[in-house]
């Protein structure tokens, strides 16, 4: 478990104070991904330095795995340091060594032997998929491969916890999924905490499973990320969420469908989880003497579960769309809202 009680930064100008974490409080369970969003400034990559101390504290406390990172003194922060490793955005990788000189310079200043120290390069080689590259230098790599250089290098150490400081920003699309790819394998082989930094909801949609989402230093909204994703309750999270589940403009389409029939019902059904996937709307058409149009609909695949969207047309007798609305809201977990009812 991370505890995070109270933490606050504050920067001091020549002219004024700036707060860019602000008071901050929050708790992550040990073992998960756990994501934290936020727009440029929203103070997301200075909270991340601070839990290993890269920016120190104004105030506040951090503890991680019962021990309090606020009060070591330098030796002791040192130590500790080698449990929490940190992947970053421009990889940060030494130009004059290779790959293998690359990832095996934490375990060097740690004072690993050469030869355990080699053995540990060589399995960190084969978990991120560098194989056949390590003696390549930081120019002669892609942007993907100098990110899975700068995650064997974060893992050389052994940590409890891995911090990513927008490490898929500098990757194109397909790079950056083959690289979430790694990082839920990671979470899975060897069961360390992940806090990933980003301003992208397709990243947190993808690997997460709790999201905080910042704004102006503190964090306005946080849970699992499928509750985020159904239920946002913050200007900033209705961004977010807009950018992979689109926008009320939307709503205004469906409605020019709509406009050119004059009667029946237009609804929004939303999916969750298992109900995503199943025939609903040919058992809906089999139960009631009804018909049913799809107008349109989007199904988004999370890490842990499914979140879906339809917008269809109902038509029928109006006793008979009363009892087809009742059993999806009696009978199923599908979320019904008639958005118009002409009869």
């Amino acid at each position: 478990m991370i505890s995070i009680k109270g933490l606050s930064k504050t920067f001091t100008t020549t002219n004024n104070q700036i707060k860019a974490v602000d008071d901050l409080t929050l708790d992550i369970n040990e073992g998960g991904i756990f994501g934290v969003i936020g727009y440029s400034g929203a103070g997301k990559s200075t909270f991340v330095r601070l839990l290993n101390r890269l920016e120190e504290p104004t105030g506040g406390e951090i503890v991680i795995d019962e021990q309090e990172i606020t009060a070591l003194n330098s030796s002791q922060l040192r130590m500790t340091r080698q449990d929490i490793g940190m992947i970053f955005q421009h990889f940060n990788l030494l130009w004059s060594r290779t790959v293998k000189e690359n990832i095996a310079f934490p375990l060097e200043i740690a004072g690993v032997p050469k030869r355990e120290r080699e053995d540990r390069v060589q399995e960190l080689i084969e978990l991120v998929g560098l194989a056949g590259r390590e003696h390549a230098y930081p120019s002669q790599l892609s942007g993907g491969q100098k990110q899975r250089v700068g995650i064997a290098r974060a893992l050389a150490n052994r940590p409890k916890v891995l911090l990513c400081d927008e490490a898929t920003s500098a990757l194109d699309p397909e790079t950056t999924n083959a690289i979430l790819d790694l990082l839920v394998d990671i979470n899975e082989r060897l069961g360390l905490t992940i806090i990933l930094i980003t301003h992208e909801m397709h990243v947190i949609k993808k690997i997460c499973k709790q999201v905080a989402v910042m704004e102006n230093g503190k964090v306005v909204e946080q849970g699992d990320v499928l509750d985020v994703f159904l239920r946002p309750q913050q200007q900033v999270t209705k961004k977010f969420v807009e950018q992979v589940m689109g926008s009320n403009e939307e709503d205004d389409d469906i409605e020019k469908l709509f406009s050119a029939s004059s009667t029946g019902r237009l609804l929004r059904l939303h999916f969750v989880g298992e109900t995503a996937n199943q025939p609903l709307i040919s058992k809906l058409a089999k139960l009631f003497s009804i018909d049913i149009n799809i107008l349109q609909g989007k199904i988004t695949q999370m890490q842990h579960d499914a979140y879906g969207t339809l917008f269809v047309q109902m038509d029928g007798e109006p006793d008979e769309m009363d009892r087809a609305v009742q059993y999806l809201a009696d009978e199923t977990s599908v979320e019904v809202e008639v958005i118009r009812n002409v009869e």
